[in-house]
């Protein structure tokens, strides 16, 4: 197939250079290399901007407009497709928009983007020592398929309805792991959760069985290691009583190498958001000694990065393991050494723990937790859960959550697990429509589509395991 340089068929536009000093929290919002991840868009650090400036139409972005960050670490990953419900949204420096020419199509410019070809040309040509970092002509300078213009959006279609059944799966997640949030902020800390039969006659009040202990005046008493109220009889532990033991990680070989003969899946502090469905999960094969194999992950481990982190984010991102999520894995799996796992004493305080330790995650408490070595952040993670306390709920309530959230939690993988499926044939199927080894003569009907996806399926399925075939 015929490949023809992005400086033909794209207009490549960079970003305008605002002065940091002068962002707003409200305003227009100004996507910057930081606020694009691998395939998305993040929020967690965005810049407005309501000021007038030059050329303000220019820089303003548009439905399906392709964001490349120019910088760092991940240049050539951190790329995204803007959708209609993020604008509007304007370009700062340093950040490339592409924007497809006439007899190219938009979509079908994204899928010769969004792939391992153009990650590898960017290793390839990327410049920096201490940063990396590509240019506007040497983005102009990759190649990409240039079929007719039906087929590219016949292509496009194609890989747009598996992306989209991903998309739905995902919006499903969001919303299943809203309840189990609302349910835990209710229960666990506002303390509304539901009076027993035995409370509300201890109480002298059976007729508040069922109703919210707050609200229903049910007694609070103050802690003076916490220093709030907390409800009668509820106690008070240091994080490390929850815990039964901890399992260091383990790195391996990349190869089979002597006694390295044990083949794993290794999770690294970088898979964690792929674990818990915030991206792809991307864990590398390794192989470990046997002797080792106590270090592998069971059913209701924790994991827990205590290396690495950055300015606007703390080390001590967690993922936990179930059955579902052992599922979604070839190999038994195992943390890398950046990593920590832990098991707890109790397997009904999972959910519990996970939404506490969140909790403290998303308020910036780890941040105060943390040491440097030769440069890289480390959680001082004993120092931390042995010294922090938190309200630790009883047993029976805690043990009505987990069978509230340990389905939502199953649904959730199998919907991940049903994703990485799609990924793998939409992964599967790139290259060849790209190369032409498969035909796409028209734009499908949605069940044309779907028996077309059904019949890609068995031979994508060896890719799930992460291999890849390029273009």
């Amino acid at each position: 197939m015929e490949l023809i340089k992005l400086k033909k068929v794209v207009d490549v536009i960079t970003g305008f250079p605002f002065a940091s000093e002068l962002y707003s929290d409200s305003g227009i919002r100004v996507v910057r290399g930081e606020n694009i991840t691998e395939g998305r868009l993040r929020w967690d650090s965005i810049k407005c901007w309501n000021l007038p400036f030059e050329k303000q139409e220019f820089y303003s972005l548009k439905k399906d407009d392709i964001v490349i960050g120019m910088d760092g670490s991940k240049v050539g990953k951190n790329k995204a497709r803007i959708k209609q419900e993020n604008l509007p949204l304007i370009l700062a420096q340093r950040v490339a928009c592409l924007r497809a020419k006439k007899n190219l199509h938009q979509v079908f410019l994204y899928y010769c983007i969004n792939n391992t070809r153009f990650e590898d040309f960017v290793f390839r040509i990327q410049t920096g020592s201490s940063i990396p970092h590509i240019s506007k002509s040497q983005i102009e300078d990759f190649s990409i398929p240039f079929p007719s213009l039906p087929i590219q959006k016949s292509i496009a279609k194609v890989l747009s309805d598996l992306d989209a059944k991903i998309e739905i799966n995902n919006k499903i997640n969001r919303e299943l792991e809203a309840m189990a949030k609302t349910l835990y902020d209710y229960w666990f800390v506002q303390f509304d959760f539901p009076i027993s039969a035995a409370q509300a006659a201890s109480m002298g009040k059976p007729d508040l069985n069922g109703k919210p202990y707050k609200s229903s005046g049910g007694k609070m008493v103050y802690n003076a290691e916490l220093k709030r109220e907390i409800p009668e009889g509820w106690e008070v532990k240091a994080i490390s009583k929850w815990i039964k033991k901890d399992k260091s990680g383990d790195w391996g070989k990349e190869e089979i190498e002597g006694n390295y003969q044990l083949e794993v899946s290794c999770i690294r502090g970088a898979d964690l958001n792929g674990l818990n469905g915030n991206g792809e999960l991307k864990a590398p094969t390794r192989f470990i000694l046997e002797k080792n194999s106590s270090k592998l992950l069971e059913n209701h481990d924790l994991i827990v990065e205590i290396s690495g982190g950055s300015p606007t984010q703390s080390t001590g991102r967690l993922a936990f393991i179930t059955g579902e999520t052992l599922e979604r894995f070839s190999t038994p799996i195992i943390c890398s050494n950046f990593c920590k796992a832990l098991t707890l004493k109790d397997e009904t305080y999972l959910f519990n723990f996970v939404c506490q330790w969140n909790k403290l995650y998303d308020n910036g408490v780890l941040f105060g937790w943390e040491g440097k070595t030769s440069g890289i952040k480390n959680l001082l993670f004993e120092s931390f859960v042995t010294s922090h306390k938190e309200v630790y709920p009883p047993s029976n309530l805690v043990k009505k959550f987990y069978d509230f959230s340990k389905p939502i939690h199953g649904q959730i993988q199998k919907n991940l697990m049903q994703n990485q499926h799609l990924t793998a044939l939409r992964d599967w199927l790139l290259p060849m429509l790209m190369n032409g080894q498969v035909s796409v003569l028209q734009a499908y009907g949605e069940s044309e589509a779907e028996q077309s996806m059904s019949m890609a399926a068995e031979p994508a399925a060896e890719y799930t395991t992460g291999k890849k075939q390029s273009m």
